[in-house]
C-alpha cells in the first residue's frame, strides 16, 4: 500500500513534516509512506487556467495523488485557518478526478489548531467521499525540533500509536 503524505507546511523545520517523516519511518512493512512537497510549486489557482493544458506542476502533483492508494495530511493552523498555499493545492484538485474516492486521513502535530482541522474536514469531505474523520491521531509536538520529534517517536508507546493509526488507515484504504 502506497500512502502519500502531504504536510501543510513547507518550512524546513516543520513539525508537521517531521510527524509525517516519523510515520514513514515507523510504517508497517506493507505500507509505504512517501512525503511530497510538490504542492509548493503550484501557481495561484485560477479557474481560467484549468481549461488550457494544466501547468506542468499541477500535472505532476495530480499524478502523484493519482498513484497513491491514500493521502495522509498533517497541516498547521495559520490565523485560525488552513495555510493559503496548502488550500491553493487543494483548490487545484477540486475539479480533477484524482481526489474523487481517494482515502484521506489527518494526523495533527499540535494540541491546538482546531479551526484548521475543522476547515480541512469540511473541505476534504467535500472533495473526497472517502475522507475518514474517524481515523485521526494528534501528537503534542509544537515547539519540538525535527530531531526531538524523532526522539519522541523512539518511545514505544508513541511509535505504537502512529503504527495503529497507519494500520487503521491501511485497512480503510483497502476496504
Amino acid at each position: 500500500m502506497r500512502l502519500l503524505a502531504l504536510s501543510g507546511s513547507l518550512r524546513s523545520q516543520s513539525t508537521n513534516t517531521a510527524l509525517l517523516a516519523a510515520a514513514a519511518r515507523l510504517a508497517p512493512q506493507d505500507v509505504e509512506v512517501k512525503l511530497s512537497t510538490l504542492w509548493g510549486d503550484l501557481p495561484i489557482f485560477n479557474p481560467d487556467l484549468e481549461a488550457r493544458p494544466a501547468h506542468v506542476s499541477v500535472l505532476m502533483f495530480a499524478e502523484e495523488i493519482r498513484e497513491a492508494d491514500g493521502l495522509l495530511i498533517s497541516c498547521p493552523e495559520y490565523v485560525h485557518a488552513v495555510p493559503g498555499g496548502f488550500k491553493n493545492a487543494i483548490d487545484w484538485l477540486v475539479s480533477r478526478e484524482e481526489l474523487v474516492g481517494k482515502p484521506i486521513a489527518l494526523l495533527h502535530a499540535s494540541h491546538r489548531g482546531d479551526d484548521a482541522l475543522a476547515a480541512l474536514r469540511m473541505v476534504l469531505s467535500t472533495v473526497s467521499d472517502r475522507f475518514s474523520a474517524n481515523i485521526f491521531e494528534r501528537f503534542p509536538l509544537i515547539g519540538l525540533s525535527p530531531a526531538e520529534i524523532t526522539t519522541y517517536f523512539d518511545d514505544d508507546a508513541q511509535a505504537a500509536r502512529i503504527r495503529a493509526f497507519l494500520l487503521a488507515f491501511r485497512d480503510f484504504c483497502a476496504g
